[in-house]
C-alpha cells in the first residue's frame, strides 16, 4: 500500500509540473500576442493615421488607421482554419511554436516599415501584409494554448489553469502601455520619426523567452493516445462541423464577449485623446487594470472550477455590459478618477470574470480530435467582429465627440450574444477530460 500510495503521490507531482510548464507556456504566447496586439491598437489610435496615410481629413486618416487594425480579424479565420487543422493532426506543441515565431517576426518587421513620405502607397501596402501576418497566427494562439493547458491540468483545476493564457495577455498588455510611455512622453516629431518604432522591435525579447519555454513541451497525454492508436481524423475542420455543430456557433456566440476589450484598448484610447484626457493618463488606466486583472482572473476561473462555467461567465459578461455606459460617460467628462475607477472595475472585474472562464470551457465543449479547430474558428467569429467595432465605432460617434451612446451600445449589444451562447451551451466543469465533446468517428 506505501509503494502504491508513494507511486500516485509522484504521478501527481509529475502531471501537476507539466500543467505548471503548460500554463508557464501559455502565459507567456498570451503576453506576446497582445503586446503585440495592444501596441498595435495604441500605434493606430495615436501614430499610423499620420504617418501611414496621405495628409489631409484627419478623421478620414484615422478611420484608414483602424481599417489596417481590422485586417488582421480578416485572417483570423483562415489562421484559425490552417493552424487548428495543424494542431489536431500534428500536434499542439509544434503548431505553437510555428505561430509565436510568426506573430513575433511580422511585429519586428512592422518597427522597420518605411512610412507614407518614404514610400508612398507602398507603406501602408506593407503595413496591411505585416498586419495579415499578424492575423493568421493570432487566429490560432489562444485556442492552441487553452486546448494544450486544459488537457494537461489536474482534475477539478481546469479553469484555473487554462486561464494564465489569459493571465498572460493582460501581462502582454501591461507590457505593451510601459513601452509606449516613453514615446507618448516625446515630441511629436520624434514620436513619428522613429519613437514609435521601438515598442515594435522590444517584442524580440518577449518571443525568445516564449519560444524557449514552449519548445520544451510535451503533447498533452490525452492528444498522444489518439496519435499513437491512429484514431486522429483526416480532416478536423469538416469532421468539427459534422460531429460538434451546435458547439460551433455557441462559442462563436460566446466570442463576442472580447469585443469589450478589443473595443475599450483602441478606440476607447482613440476617444478619450479627442476629448482632451492625455494618452499617457490612459496608458496608466490600461497598465492599473491589467495588473489587477493578472491576479483576479485566475481567481475568477477558479470559481468556474467550483460553481460551473455558466455562472460567472454571463455575471461577467452582464457587468461589462451595463459598465461599459459608465466607462464613456466618465471619458465624455474627463473626469481622471472615475476613468481610472470604472476602467478597472471592467478590466479587472467584470470583464475579467467572462474573460477567465472561456478558454477551459470553449476548449471543453469539443472533442479532443477536433478540439484545436473547433476552439480556434469558432472563436474567431466574435473576435472578427471585434476588430472592426472600433471602425464602427469612430464612423457612428464621428466628429460629435458628446454622442459616445453609439460606441457603448456597441458593446452592450455583443454582450447580449455573448449570454445568448452561454444560457445555450452545456455546463462542462464537473465532466472528466476524456468525456468531453461529442463522439468523433
Amino acid at each position: 500500500m506505501t509503494n502504491l500510495a508513494t507511486a500516485e503521490t509522484a504521478e501527481a507531482q509529475r502531471r501537476l509540473k507539466r500543467a505548471k510548464k503548460a500554463a508557464l507556456a501559455a502565459f507567456l504566447g498570451g503576453a506576446l500576442e497582445y503586446y503585440d496586439f495592444f501596441i498595435y491598437a495604441t500605434a493606430a489610435s495615436l501614430i499610423f493615421s499620420k504617418i501611414f496615410f496621405p495628409s489631409g481629413d484627419a478623421t478620414v486618416a484615422l478611420l484608414a488607421s483602424f481599417a489596417t487594425f481590422g485586417v488582421a480579424y480578416v485572417a483570423r479565420p483562415f489562421g484559425a482554419v490552417f493552424f487548428g487543422h495543424l494542431g489536431d493532426k500534428i500536434g499542439r506543441k509544434a503548431t505553437l511554436v510555428l505561430t509565436l515565431v510568426l506573430m513575433g517576426a511580422a511585429t519586428f518587421l512592422i518597427g522597420a516599415l518605411p512610412d507614407f513620405n518614404t514610400a508612398g502607397y507602398w507603406a501602408p501596402a506593407l503595413l496591411v501584409l505585416l498586419r495579415l501576418m499578424q492575423g493568421l497566427s493570432a487566429g490560432a494562439e489562444t485556442a492552441g494554448a487553452s486546448a494544450l493547458t486544459t488537457e494537461e491540468a489536474p482534475t477539478g483545476r481546469r479553469g484555473f489553469f487554462a486561464s494564465f493564457a489569459m493571465s498572460g495577455i493582460s501581462f502582454g498588455i501591461v507590457l505593451a502601455s510601459l513601452a509606449f510611455l516613453p514615446v507618448a512622453a516625446m515630441n511629436e516629431a520624434d514620436r513619428l520619426a522613429w519613437g514609435w518604432r521601438i515598442p515594435f522591435w522590444l517584442s524580440v525579447f518577449v518571443l525568445f523567452v516564449a519560444y524557449m519555454v514552449r519548445r520544451s513541451l510535451e503533447e498533452p497525454e490525452v492528444f498522444e493516445e489518439k496519435h499513437d492508436h491512429g484514431e486522429l481524423v483526416k480532416l478536423p475542420f469538416a469532421k468539427m462541423f459534422k460531429t460538434h455543430p451546435a458547439q460551433f456557433f455557441q462559442v462563436a456566440l460566446m466570442s463576442f464577449e472580447t469585443v469589450t476589450n478589443t473595443f475599450m484598448q483602441s478606440f476607447g484610447l482613440a476617444y478619450a485623446v479627442s476629448v482632451g484626457v492625455d494618452a499617457a493618463t490612459m496608458l496608466w488606466v490600461s497598465i492599473l487594470g491589467n495588473v489587477i486583472a493578472i491576479a483576479t482572473q485566475p481567481l475568477m476561473a477558479s470559481l468556474s472550477d467550483k460553481f460551473g462555467r455558466r455562472k460567472v461567465f454571463i455575471s461577467g459578461v452582464v457587468g461589462s455590459g451595463i459598465m461599459i455606459f459608465v466607462y464613456f460617460s466618465v471619458i465624455s467628462t474627463g473626469n481622471i478618477p472615475m476613468i481610472f475607477l470604472a476602467s478597472t472595475l471592467i478590466t479587472a472585474g467584470t470583464y475579467a470574470a467572462s474573460n477567465s472562464v472561456y478558454p477551459a470551457w470553449f476548449s471543453e465543449l469539443f472533442n479532443v480530435k477536433v478540439r484545436y479547430s473547433g476552439m480556434a474558428i469558432g472563436l474567431q467569429i466574435g473576435i472578427l467582429c471585434a476588430g472592426f467595432t472600433p471602425l464602427l465605432g469612430t464612423a457612428l460617434v464621428g466628429a460629435t465627440k458628446a454622442n459616445w451612446g453609439p460606441a457603448a451600445w456597441i458593446v452592450a449589444a455583443s454582450s447580449l450574444l455573448a449570454v445568448a451562447g452561454a444560457l445555450w451551451a452545456r455546463e462542462t466543469h464537473k465532466t472528466p477530460l476524456r468525456e468531453l465533446g461529442n463522439p468523433v468517428r
